[in-house]
């Protein structure tokens, strides 16, 4: 039961990435409509290319704001306002006169759906059960799948209807409910975080809701989890690190690692791929809508592959390797769909061309299975709790920030220099791959304290009678189970007692 319960709220949770993938994807058939072309006046390459751009410089900016107010504001309150915000901005989007009008929705839409895939993970991690939390944190990844392949097939469906403004229009104004469906499940029935209400010091509603989201342990074992995370969130806040100078000199390689992750995702050349994917059938001299099929299709693989992956492989198998077998098997497809693009664009082999297609979708499944859930996922555990939030925002802005550039060049990069556009991402990804061999240590089934311990922080914990006279004080003050941190400021190292228990929120 209490299984059932952690995903009815990550599904829910999920909604806000949801949001991101359909938004996202909706713009690879909203461009391949004639009658979004005619709309809006035949726009350039580059106003074509702004479409996706300053979405994700939207993105960016969102990103960032978690990092600066999400703390502030909490989960729950946070996610509220992203959902008023995207609800103005697919509005705008969907009642577009201009070009003008619909970059302005785009770029707040992006806002509120960068802040979403920032926080969304986080939350899932905070309240999910540690042995749990690959499967519950990697639901958001899935709902970025799910939403990019609702939003294919709805475009394909909508260009059935008859020529005219109701075939764009329409799958833009599916998104506006959404946004006004998660505000309503955040203000009633989702758990708020209990860290949150902890940082926040209000101990007895972080009580009921640790109890609320930990319905796997027995009574007990809630006030002894508690009370450890209690003394442990406490002594974050006595020493809580103030500047990014101090992140950076403290726990500077960690720091790097999850930024390295998010950022190198991007040069793997997926985005550009999933928005430019129609301008790639095209060049096969493939019609109008079995582009829009082909797109819909590939949704559907990125989704399947996503959640095969999230429920066997990602706490089975392990983060590392899943990114370095992804990145080599994205460099070698991305070589393949290079080659069979330039023999048989401009050929009659239809078997050929189907070959060519192929490559899209190879890349698409291998990505999603193996890279999507997982480096979203991977960015956050490498870092300490304390800096969470900060970070990540900062990971996901640099994320977006390359997206804009690579993105940005795709039209203008496929009308030049074609498929050999692909062999960037090629260089890009076998540097990817190179890091992530070297730098990136195993999280798998791992706890907090022993991935601090990877990346060469030195972890001591208490002996067992220690353990039982804290845990004889639970219900009273938690300063027994404090936690005690020494820092050796010459190595950068981490020196740390803590009690160990049944599955802390960490």
């Amino acid at each position: 039961m209490a299984d059932w319960y952690s995903l009815g709220i990550a599904l829910f949770a999920a909604i806000g990435t949801f949001l991101f993938g359909f938004d996202t994807g909706i713009a690879t058939t909203t461009i391949a409509h004639e009658s979004w072309i005619d709309y809006m006046n035949h726009p350039s390459n580059g106003l074509t290319g702004a479409v996706v751009a300053v979405y994700i410089a939207g993105e960016a900016v969102g990103a960032l704001s978690q990092t600066f107010i999400g703390d502030k504001l909490g989960r729950i309150r946070f996610m509220q306002l992203l959902c008023i915000i995207v609800t103005i901005g697919t509005t705008i989007q969907t009642a577009s006169v201009n070009i003008g009008m619909f970059l302005a929705g785009r770029v707040i839409a992006g806002i509120a759906v960068g802040g979403m895939v920032a926080t969304v993970p986080i939350y899932l991690s905070e309240i999910s059960a540690p042995d749990r939390r690959g499967l519950i944190g990697g639901i958001s990844g899935c709902g970025i799948a799910f939403g990019t392949m609702s939003s294919n097939w709805v475009g394909f469906a909508c260009a059935y209807a008859p020529y005219g403004t109701t075939q764009w229009r329409l799958p833009l104004g599916i998104q506006i409910p959404w946004g006004v469906i998660m505000f309503v499940g955040l203000a009633t029935f989702m758990p708020d975080s209990p860290r949150q209400l902890l940082r926040n010091g209000k101990v007895d509603a972080a009580k009921r809701e640790f109890a609320r989201v930990r319905r796997d342990l027995r009574s007990h074992e809630v006030h002894e989890e508690f009370a450890l995370m209690r003394a442990q969130i406490e002594f974050e806040l006595s020493r809580e690190i103030k500047t990014y100078k101090e992140v950076f000199r403290l726990f500077g390689r960690r720091v790097m690692v999850s930024i390295t992750v998010q950022t190198m995702t991007s040069l793997t050349g997926i985005n550009v791929i999933q928005y430019y994917q129609t301008t790639l059938y095209k060049s096969l001299g493939i019609q109008q809508q079995t582009i829009l099929a082909l797109a819909g299709v590939y949704g559907t693989v990125a989704f399947i592959a996503n959640t095969i992956t999230t429920r066997f492989l990602t706490d089975q198998w392990g983060r590392r390797k899943m990114i370095i077998s992804g990145t080599i098997g994205l460099v070698l497809i991305m070589i393949y769909s290079a080659v069979m693009q330039h023999v048989f664009q401009n050929s009659d082999n239809k078997v050929g061309k189907g070959f060519a297609v192929l490559g899209i979708y190879l890349y698409v499944a291998w990505y999603y299975a193996m890279i999507n859930s997982t480096t979203w996922l991977y960015g956050a555990e490498v870092l300490p709790i304390a800096l969470r939030s900060k970070v990540m925002g900062l990971a996901a802005a640099g994320h977006f920030i390359v997206n804009v550039a690579v993105t940005e060049a795709g039209p203008s990069a496929f009308a030049n220099i074609g498929e050999n556009y692909y062999y960037v991402f090629v260089g890009c990804t076998i540097v990817f791959s190179i890091l992530a061999y070297l730098y990136f240590p195993e999280t798998r089934r791992k706890t907090l304290e022993e991935i601090a311990q990877a990346f060469g922080d030195k972890v001591v914990l208490v002996d067992a009678t220690q353990i039982e006279a804290d845990r004889g004080a639970i219900k009273g003050d938690v300063e027994t189970g404090s936690v005690n941190k020494e820092e050796n400021k010459a190595t950068g190292s981490i020196t740390s007692t803590i009690l160990p228990s049944h599955g802390s929120v960490s």
